[in-house]
């Protein structure tokens, strides 16, 4: 069905549980992950532009090294459940953008990720990651629901 899967994460409960669900999913199937996280584009300002770069490349190295340890734990658990797992960090302020062309990039056929389930006006002001991938993608997406059990949603995708 599926050989290749794109788990895009950003390391929230929600997020959590897709990963355990999405690693379970592919070793059923078969499949390899890639799992991937989009850091935004750092923006700082101030009036010292030395001060300036100095905290971006300090904040950034900092970014980078939690977001790459994050995503070693995901291909750890991957390896643990005898799932190949790739990984990929990228920086983009459009993270539905980067998402869909790693997808494309890297020959996903599949891309699973979490709803973090923002509805109303919070929806509306925080805007949905998860909303953008699905209305923009041509590869088939498949959402993980905030607050659903990862047995129960990897039961109701297989059924």
């Amino acid at each position: 069905m599926f050989s290749h899967i794109l788990l895009p994460t950003d390391g929230s409960p929600a997020s959590e549980s897709a990963v355990h669900a999405c690693i379970q999913m592919a070793r059923e199937l078969g499949a390899s992950i890639t799992a991937m996280h989009v850091m935004p584009v750092l923006h700082i300002f101030t009036y010292e532009p030395g001060v300036t770069e100095s905290v971006h490349e300090q904040v950034k190295r900092e970014r980078e090294r939690h977001s790459q340890k994050y995503l070693e734990l995901v291909e750890q658990r991957a390896a643990a459940a005898g799932v190949a797992c790739h990984t990929v960090l990228v920086t983009s302020d459009y993270p539905y953008e980067a998402i869909i062309d790693t997808a494309r990039t890297r020959h996903c056929d599949l891309i699973a990720m979490a709803s973090h389930g923002r509805r109303g006006v919070k929806g509306m002001l925080i805007g949905s990651e998860t909303q953008r991938v699905l209305t923009h993608s041509a590869i088939p997406v498949l959402v993980y629901r905030n607050g659903a059990s990862p047995a129960g949603i990897h039961a109701t995708f297989l059924s």
